[in-house]
């Protein structure tokens, strides 16, 4: 990226503007999960196997992490509002998609949801850097697609259950939204201002400052790979347990499915407001509720389900919290969106969980392994837990 074709530190922008483009972001969490309130009919009523319905489920993220990586840095170069705008195009397509296979043919699920993917996680990218600046808010886009995770899945389920063409107009809602969400973010404006040349080269005399700068990028770089990334797919192995897992292993219904899609990021949507200095609190959630959610499977009581699937919410909410704020304070400004996309690409690399849990059925029960997850998850929590005491033992040191 040339310094001439850079945007420019944001301009500060009216708050109310931010609130108006974060539909975008329910939109985005809506089309995510609208599909996950499905699964148990696309297993049913169309005959897919438990393997090919996950793996629907997983190709979305194979979508979205291509779209993250390449969305950020065109949103830091041409501006968040074109490409954020774009992707929500591309985002009610996906869905159009979704309803023509279950009529011409479920040959149209897997480029379907693959489009999902891509579009979301463009979404993802632009968007959240775009809100961000607008509403000065680095949590506003993901309580927003928070607010579409619970949403979409609940409302997907309930249609589902009682309108005809269920695998058909369970997606229209998704429709009317995404075309709403548009409009009211064509009123917002963009962040970002343009240059249109180069800055002059340092002289000696700004030798000095070019170089702290610097080293200030750096140390921030490595803060961000050693203390966000590691943990960022935390963020959703929690949720995907709750409402792909755990509905499927108690052998619930449609409604329960439903529910769980709502309660699972509703909760989290609740737990993601506070500011979380660390990612233990999330990892520490999760893990118990993984520990509830192998009780749960292993007896087969739902309300035990319900009460896991809750719990495992607010680990995601914590999780996505921590993520998102720790992203945006360290995140040079001309390079947010690419920083927010690298947070969200590993973040969503725990999408492929229940996935992983399916191949993994034959070896294991369910229960014993979502028991796993939640020792794996106590012994992330440590380690970091340990890590971050001994670095600030290093510090004082030095002092």
């Amino acid at each position: 990226m040339t310094a001439a074709s850079a945007l420019a530190p944001p301009t500060p922008i009216a708050k109310p503007h931010g609130t108006r483009a974060a539909w975008i972001m329910l939109a985005s969490g809506w089309s995510a999960n609208q599909f996950s309130a499905l699964l148990g009919p696309y297993h049913s009523e169309l005959g897919l196997t438990a393997s090919a319905v996950t793996g629907l489920f997983a190709v979305y993220v194979v979508g979205l992490i291509p779209a993250l990586l390449i969305a950020g840095p065109l949103a830091d170069r041409h501006g968040r509002r074109p490409v954020a705008l774009a992707a929500l195009g591309l985002n009610v397509l996906s869905t159009l998609m979704l309803m023509a296979g279950a009529v011409w043919g479920t040959a149209l699920l897997l480029p379907g949801r693959f489009l999902t993917g891509i579009s979301a996680g463009a979404l993802l990218a632009a968007g959240s850097a775009w809100i961000k600046e607008l509403s000065h808010s680095p949590r506003l886009s993901g309580l927003y697609v928070s607010a579409g995770f619970a949403t979409g899945g609940l409302a997907a389920a309930l249609i589902a259950q009682w309108a005809p063409e269920p695998m058909v107009t369970a997606y229209v809602p998704h429709v009317v939204l995404g075309v709403a969400a548009g409009l009211l973010a064509l009123t917002a404006p963009e962040t970002g201002r343009r240059r249109t040349k180069a800055p002059t080269p340092d002289v000696e005399l700004n030798a000095e400052p070019a170089s702290a700068t610097r080293d200030l990028d750096a140390e921030a770089r490595s803060r961000f790979r050693r203390k966000v990334l590691p943990v960022a797919p935390w963020v959703f192995v929690a949720p995907t347990i709750g409402f792909v897992t755990l509905p499927g292993a108690i052998h619930a219904g449609l409604l329960f499915s439903g529910v769980a899609t709502a309660v699972v990021p509703g909760v989290g949507l609740l737990t993601a407001r506070r500011a979380v200095a660390t990612p233990v609190p999330g990892l520490l959630t999760t893990a118990v509720g993984a520990a509830a959610a192998a009780t749960a499977a292993a007896s087969g009581s739902r309300v035990l389900a319900m009460a896991a699937a809750a719990v495992l919410g607010a680990g995601y909410g914590l999780s996505l919290a921590h993520g998102l704020t720790r992203t945006a304070t360290l995140a040079p400004p001309h390079q947010l969106a690419r920083w927010t996309a690298k947070f969200w690409t590993a973040a969503y690399l725990g999408m492929f969980t229940p996935y992983v849990l399916t191949l993994l059925g034959d070896a294991a029960p369910t229960w014993e392994l979502l028991a796993a997850v939640a020792v794996l998850a106590l012994v992330v929590a440590v380690v970091t837990r340990l890590r971050a005491a001994g670095a600030r033992v290093a510090e004082v040191s030095r002092a």
